[in-house]
């Protein structure tokens, strides 16, 4: 099985992540990039016996719901343009857990984002949005601390994920979270900043599964 690592800019993760984060870093597995407003930066190779794949994308476009004829079955209702498409297929291909992406409106782009299919594998990606606004998801095995990576804040009841139910956390630092199987591998974490908690909840609701 391919290992596989999207990079996508500076702000690949979060500047000031919790913590309690733990993610796998990228310098483990070979790359695969994804659309980003400046050039990927070139990976050290993988230290594994399987083959580095490597791509070189065009840059994200605003991103839109409405899948296109040229876009992939599997992935074409995914916010962005072909190419984040393309790495939402290649995910849901190379792991056994449900992949989820959302589906924005106008005026959301791709930021960053990478994935790993070894180790039961993971995928993080980030989308920046109209006034600030910003979506982070973490799918998969990408978390081993005992919180889960959720920020700390207050549990507010169940909220869903696409067609998974889950918690919606409202964060001390202004920011909310939904988390699917806290502490579980696979989980699923998605952090938004910038936004309503109840248009964060419609949004993180309104995620598609695609069809790996």
């Amino acid at each position: 099985m391919l290992a596989a690592a999207a990079c996508i800019g500076p702000d690949a993760i979060p500047s000031d992540p919790p913590a309690t984060d733990a993610v796998p870093t990228a310098s483990a597995a070979a790359t695969d990039a994804v659309p980003t407003e400046e050039p990927a930066p070139t990976e050290e190779p993988s230290p594994t016996d399987e083959p580095e794949a490597t791509d070189t994308p065009e840059p994200t476009e605003d991103a839109s719901p409405s899948p296109t004829a040229s876009d992939g079955a599997a992935a074409g209702a995914c916010a962005g343009n072909d190419d984040n498409r393309l790495f939402y297929d290649k995910v849901a291909t190379a792991v056994d857990w449900p992949v989820y992406c959302p589906a924005l409106a106008t005026g959301w782009f791709v930021d960053a984002g990478e994935y790993k299919s070894a180790g039961g594998g993971w995928m993080r990606i980030a989308y920046k949005g109209p006034g600030g606004a910003r979506l982070e998801l973490s799918e998969g095995f990408f978390c081993t601390a005992d919180d889960g990576c959720v920020p700390d804040g207050e549990d507010a009841g169940a909220a869903s994920l696409g067609g998974l139910t889950g918690t919606l956390v409202v964060a001390a630092d202004g920011r909310s979270a939904i988390v699917v199987d806290r502490g579980s591998s696979p989980s699923w974490v998605v952090i938004g900043s910038g936004l309503d908690v109840e248009v964060f909840r419609d949004l993180v609701a309104d995620f598609v599964l695609v069809a790996g």
